[in-house]
């Protein structure tokens, strides 16, 4: 299986290294391990949907 960095995840998900991270840390990014202080992530994994963003604001 082919893995990537939080770096090379951010650029292919369009959001900071940080916010991969996180959620790595979270265990919202399935497949992710982490490797000493880096994170690999799988090739194959999807984006996660951001919990942070309300889809209403009425």
């Amino acid at each position: 299986m082919d893995y990537l960095t939080a770096k090379q995840a951010a650029e292919k998900w369009n959001i900071s290294p940080r916010r991969v991270q996180v959620l790595c840390e979270q265990g919202r990014i399935k497949g992710a391990v982490r490797l000493g202080w880096a994170w690999a992530i799988p090739k194959d994994a999807e984006k996660p949907y951001d919990l942070r963003v309300k889809k209403d604001k009425k």
